[in-house]
């Protein structure tokens, strides 16, 4: 690839727990990638303004409120308004695994589970931002 991969990895709403979010930040740019972390209890306006501004190719929710439905559509319908929907969104935490028909729906390319290993997540965005950017080519 030309340039690093740019992944913003968003804490959307009222969850206040993010180890999760550090650990696959911190694969993330370990594995060479330039990630921007958001912080806590961030809206999915501010978020999708961030992954706009910083060029980012992706989005990486990850969620463990319960508030997942929401987030995810929220956070896409945005992208679609802003016309960014080439910015690919996944996500992770605690979001039941019936669950997930539902996110991929709304346009969301993978969802992890909790245990899934960094290295699944991070072959996965790769494989994903290359497709993408042959797209664009």
């Amino acid at each position: 690839m030309d340039r690093k991969i740019r992944v913003v990895v968003a804490k959307p709403g009222l969850d206040g727990h993010d180890r999760g979010a550090k650990v696959i930040a911190r694969a993330f740019r370990d594995a060479g990638m330039e990630v921007i972390y958001t912080g806590l209890r961030q809206t999915p306006e501010q978020i999708v303004a961030t992954a706009i501004q910083e060029d980012a190719d992706a989005i990486g929710i990850s969620i463990l409120s319960g508030a997942h439905e929401y987030c995810f559509k929220a956070i896409i319908d945005l992208l679609k308004e802003k016309h960014a929907e080439d910015i690919i969104v996944f996500g992770g935490g605690v979001i039941p695994e019936t669950d997930y028909p539902t996110l991929l729906s709304f346009g969301a390319g993978a969802i992890f589970g909790p245990g899934t290993p960094t290295t699944e997540t991070i072959e996965w965005l790769e494989k994903a931002v290359a497709e993408k950017r042959a797209k664009e080519a």
